[in-house]
């Protein structure tokens, strides 16, 4: 080992003992090298080798050990002892707490159903370093005592939750409820797309086709800017322009699962407490977290040329507070929003913000350290849009007329936002989770389990239909299933109701003869048809299996319910229509990211692996599920039966694969030249990827074909199972 001291320069010290492929900061990646390469990694996060607690930690059981009076006890006192690191406004932490689980939750978007509250992935970067959420370092810091304490009973995740929410009480709101059981994650989430923009706060036209189209937002985002959470605050682009402000709020606030009602109360509720902070200059501000230096140990946004604390806080560079009395729930944001007039002006550090005219003393409040002082109030360009937009502005009138009814409309609305990724009722734990079922969560009746599995098997095996529609019409309905905040799936055979019903990938027509045929069997039997539909592609497979030689069973749990149309927002499971689908070689027309890419982020909505994707599509093939019939992808001559053909064809070197379009391919005899099968990228992709290619080359060898059966039956259950939480909680 080398003695030289600190300080020393001879050229020893100085080279770098460590190679720099290893190193973050200069080290190349495969995509680096080959950036149109298929990048795995979206079905590779979250591995337990980055979760510290092992595998036999459950949180879901450690937090129903939690003493859930004392921590609502010790979060109301510490609203309230306000730190000289990082004082309180007005002595009074509910602002801060309530922004910092606004945007852990209002990252939510409901197109891909990703982002949200239930991982604590405020923690990590890109979210802990967004513009937006600038300063939130320091909140998540006054926690830690309260997260220390508490240990592994309680989550980040519920904690970032619990803190807004409790806040809101401490300043006389009447919650809703709350519910814990979000548990942390270990790594920064890569399967995010936030935008391709490569600065923050880009202007928004590039991801509108055009800006002045609100709805022209490239989808799935819902913030009009890289590194927002929702609008900008002084206008699209930064220009003040309230009407034209309202289009993009509407349109990114029902991105976010929100209607016009819910999305003027978020806004008046969550600006009729705490403040904004703009009264310096943002130049004289370090960089954000992941840009900050090693001494800073984690913190971003640094000022070590003045005090940057209390009134003189740069955060968004927006100053001042919305409301006469900030630290008390009421009626006033909408007091000063449509009792005076309001004048663009700009903050102390540049930034255009509204300002009302001939304010009255007594309506300014007062100074965060010096109550004998009073200041402006402020809103806005999306406040504003609250006043001037006619349907915004009826219903902030309707909320004035009536705080008791806009109490209870934001209350229902918070509670929306900071548990709509959560998940299902049955997950919600702790004293006080709401007795009512809410339509947002998707509410499913229990289901029976007293009923002749083994004899219903029979009749559904005996019932005419063909491996290739009972297994198509399970997959259909389970693989609606989104592990990024848990909604649809197999459970409830919603795959019966609108809009599901009448999808193009579900293929209507087929999908009502198997419906016709197994609704009966149902019914006979005392069975749920979410069950029986199951069921029937596990008949199936089984047949299948048995067509390859061997004996596997397919795992079955029954208990499935089946929804009504009374308990289906149908227009929220709009955006769970499968536009492409890899396992059933569907798409519907030529996108601007390539088909199999579309099978990734589908593979990791389902919570599915690599190899388990691997094992899916080449049985599925062989299975005859393909959409429509086509014959694009089944390596076979012997449709029906669970064998490794598909794998067997897409590693041999006597064949040859020509582009035909876009996603069609010739595969050909290298010795005749005649075409054998034909294939799509969708089926290519397990050839030509290196990764993927290994796992193809696994279920190819002669001694792997029991293997295969027994994992294609393990990944098949999974995705049948995904969403069946009342196994599991």
């Amino acid at each position: 080992m080398n003695n030289a001291t600190i300080g020393e320069t001879n050229d020893s010290i100085k080279k770098c003992p460590v190679m720099h492929g290893g190193m973050t900061a200069t080290g190349s990646t495969v995509m680096d090298w080959w950036p149109e390469a298929l990048n795995l990694d979206i079905l590779h996060q979250h591995d337990t080798k980055t979760n510290p607690m092992g595998e036999e930690f459950n949180y879901r059981e450690e937090v129903k050990k939690l003493d859930f009076k004392t921590l609502k006890a010790d979060l109301i006192a510490f609203m309230t002892d306000s730190q000289s690191w990082w004082p309180a406004d007005w002595g009074h932490y509910g602002g801060l707490m309530i922004r910092m689980s606004w945007h852990a939750a209002g990252s939510y978007r409901i197109a891909d159903g990703r982002g949200g509250a239930s991982t604590g992935n405020q923690r990590f970067a890109p979210l802990n370093s967004w513009p937006d959420n600038a300063n939130l370092d320091k909140a998540r810091r006054l926690l830690w005592p309260i997260k220390r304490k508490y240990g592994n009973r309680l989550s980040w995740a519920d904690l970032f939750v619990l803190a807004g929410t409790v806040a809101y009480e401490s300043m006389g709101l009447k919650t809703y409820g709350f519910a814990f059981g979000r548990e942390d994650i270990w790594h920064p989430e890569k399967d995010v797309y936030w935008g391709a923009e490569k600065e923050w706060l880009a202007p928004s036209d590039e991801r509108y086709e055009n800006v002045d189209e609100a709805e022209s937002m490239e989808n799935p985002l819902a913030a009009v800017q890289m590194g927002l959470i929702y609008v900008n605050p002084e206008g699209v682009n930064g220009k003040p322009d309230p009407l034209k402000t309202a289009a993009h709020v509407r349109e990114t606030f029902a991105r976010m699962a929100m209607n016009d009602e819910e999305t003027v109360a978020l806004a008046a509720g969550g600006h009729t407490v705490g403040k904004c902070h703009g009264n310096g200059s943002a130049e004289a501000l370090g960089p954000e977290p992941e840009a900050a230096g090693i001494e800073e140990q984690g913190l971003g946004w640094m000022n070590h040329d003045s005090r940057s604390v209390g009134r003189d806080t740069v955060t968004s560079g927006i100053e001042g507070a919305w409301t006469t009395h900030p630290t008390k729930w009421d009626n006033g944001y909408f007091h000063l929003l449509l009792n005076y007039e309001w004048e663009l002006t700009t903050s102390p550090a540049g930034a255009e913000q509204w300002q009302p005219i001939g304010i009255k003393e007594e309506d300014m409040p007062v100074d965060v350290e010096d109550p004998s002082k009073r200041t402006m109030p402020v809103m806005t360009d999306a406040d504003m849009a609250m006043k001037m937009d006619p349907q915004y502005r009826e219903i902030s009138e309707r909320f004035y007329r009536d705080h008791e009814y806009f109490s209870d409309v934001f209350a229902r609305a918070w509670f929306k936002l900071t548990h709509r990724d959560l998940g299902p009722k049955v997950r919600y734990i702790g004293p006080e989770v709401p007795e009512e079922s809410l339509i947002w969560q998707d509410p499913i009746p229990a289901g029976t389990t007293d009923y002749d599995v083994d004899a219903l098997k029979s009749k559904i095996a005996n019932a005419g239909l063909s491996v290739g529609e009972m297994v198509a019409t399970a997959w259909d309905s389970a693989r609606t299933f989104r592990g990024s905040d848990l909604r649809g799936g197999a459970n409830g055979a919603r795959i019966r109701l609108a809009p599901q019903k009448d999808w193009h990938g579900n293929e209507p027509e087929r999908l009502n003869k198997v419906l016709n045929v197994l609704t009966p069997l149902a019914q006979d039997a005392g069975a749920s048809l979410a069950d029986t539909i199951v069921l029937a592609g596990n008949v199936g497979i089984e047949k299948a299996i048995a067509a390859a030689g061997f004996d596997v069973p397919v795992t079955f749990s029954p208990g499935r319910g089946d929804a009504t149309d009374d308990m289906t927002d149908a227009e929220s499971f709009k955006p769970l229509e499968p536009l492409a689908d890899g396992y059933r070689n569907y798409w519907q027309k030529t996108y601007a990211v390539k088909p199999e890419e579309m099978m990734l982020d589908k593979t990791q909505l389902l919570g599915l692996t690599a190899k388990e994707m691997t094992v899916l599509v080449g049985g599925m093939r062989m299975l005859g599920t393909n959409f429509a019939g086509t014959q694009h992808g089944v390596f076979t001559n012997n449709v029906g039966a669970l064998t490794t053909d598909f794998f067997v064809t897409v590693t041999d070197m006597a064949l040859s694969w020509k582009p035909v379009s876009d996603n069609l391919y010739s595969v050909r005899s290298r010795d005749t030249g005649q075409e054998v099968f034909t294939a799509t990228r969708f089926d290519l992709v397990f050839g030509s990827n290196s990764v993927l290619r290994a796992y193809a080359e696994l279920y190819a060898q002669d001694d792997n074909r029991e293997k295969f059966v027994k994992d294609f039956v393990a990944a098949w259950v999974k995705v049948m199972e995904a969403d069946r939480f009342d196994l599991t909680c």
